[in-house]
């Protein structure tokens, strides 16, 4: 598995196609638990067909019998999913710290850790110590390799969609087309899916809190700046995976040149990155988004005064993507993001004030939910709704009929 490849991911069989034994797990995982016969009545399915693919989901272990609700004699036995029958790895890097996970099939955490390590160490340095922490986890969690279904790798710039291969990010020296998931291939028999940490980001607060949203934008702040989007409830891409860089949209009136190339960037303005060199150019110690940070919360005026107007320069690149994508929901995160309530109202400021009036009537600026875990949230639900995706387990029920 090269990339995030989103083909079988189809819950539902086209018309006059039989459900699968793959679209009855949906349903269950959807409903909770289910009998047997409720299952007929939600499908069609005959009873002979039903406990049929019944069967093989129980045999693979991806089913397990609970007590069922009666209304008279024996209880019905009831079917849920088994979270419990594999294990999905995360990672979400950063460019100078990353959180890793390992999750159950229902995307609950067995075991997180946060670990410093700089992703401009390279991919075979940062991969080796990620795959070493991976194993400690499993061990820690009872867990081993042959139980994993699935890993989620953020990385911290682009990423080539068709490729799941980081894209020439600036950020990250000597990762440009190297191959995330062949580097796993070796060491895991399962599928690899690489996006962007901004992404699976988005995605995390998404499932956490905001699935009844359709639109949906996260906005992160950390060293640089970046934006995940959410249509019905999927990451868009774009046609490269390029979608969402906000951080090289340019700001009016500031020359300073951006790591890109560029001049005026947002990022290069209003990253983290970037404020720390500010103050650092005004005598206050900064080098890096996490010192911003800190002398934000230890009440620094000059710290404050710049994270404020970071706020208002990315309200001024928001109000343009509110107009133009009018979303339901703008959530802000990342280090600065999560930390700084001066951050916030700037970005409400100048959103609510440049942005059309119609597209802000309903519209929610809020900072996460999930702090520094929604980048393993996130990896988590975009791996396990692919490994468990309908088309995913009808294929690894053939595979193992002819085993």
């Amino acid at each position: 598995m090269a990339a995030n490849d989103d083909s079988g991911d189809g819950a539902r069989p086209s018309a006059g196609e039989a459900p699968s034994a793959g679209a009855l797990l949906r349903v269950i995982r959807d409903a909770g638990a289910l009998t047997r016969a409720d299952l007929m009545r939600r499908t069609g399915l005959a009873r002979s067909t039903v406990a049929q693919r019944v069967d093989a989901l129980l045999r693979h272990e991806l089913l397990h019998e609970v007590g069922g609700d009666s209304t008279g004699g024996r209880p019905a036995a009831a079917l849920a999913f088994n979270d419990a029958s594999g294990v999905v790895l995360c990672a979400d890097l950063g460019a100078t710290h990353s959180r890793l996970a390992v999750c159950d099939l229902g995307g609950a955490s067995l075991g997180e850790e946060v670990e410093e390590f700089a992703i401009a160490d390279g991919p075979e340095a940062v991969l080796a110590t990620v795959d070493a922490r991976f194993e400690a986890l499993l061990a820690l969690a009872g867990r081993d390799r042959r139980q994993v279904r699935g890993i989620g790798v953020g990385v911290p710039g682009p990423v080539a969609f068709d490729r799941g291969e980081p894209a020439n990010p600036p950020i990250m020296p000597g990762w440009d087309g190297f191959s995330v998931p062949g580097w796993f291939a070796d060491r895991y028999d399962a599928p690899v899916l690489v996006d962007n940490d901004v992404n699976i980001m988005a995605l995390g607060e998404h499932s956490a809190s905001w699935r009844d949203r359709v639109h949906l934008l996260f906005i992160k702040v950390g060293t640089g700046i970046g934006c995940g989007i959410v249509v019905d409830g999927r990451i868009h891409h774009g046609a490269k995976g390029a979608a969402g860089d906000i951080g090289h949209i340019r700001l009016a009136g500031w020359e300073v040149t951006c790591r890109c190339g560029n001049v005026g960037c947002l990022e290069a303005v209003s990253g983290g990155g970037a404020l720390a060199r500010r103050l650092s150019e005004q005598g206050v110690e900064a080098r890096t988004s996490r010192d911003v940070v800190r002398l934000v919360k230890g009440g620094s005026g000059p710290a404050t005064q710049l994270v404020r107007e970071a706020g208002r320069n990315l309200g001024e690149v928001l109000a343009g993507c509110v107009n133009f994508f009018n979303p339901e929901v703008i959530v802000i995160g990342g280090d600065v993001g999560n930390a700084s309530q001066q951050l916030l109202a700037g970005v409400r400021e100048v959103v609510f004030q440049r942005s059309l009036p119609l597209a802000t009537e309903d519209l929610r600026v809020v900072p996460s939910g999930l702090g520094d875990r929604a980048g393993v949230v996130g990896a988590a639900n975009m791996v396990i709704e692919h490994v468990l995706s309908p088309a995913a387990i009808d294929r690894a029920l053939r595979r193992a009929a002819v085993a």
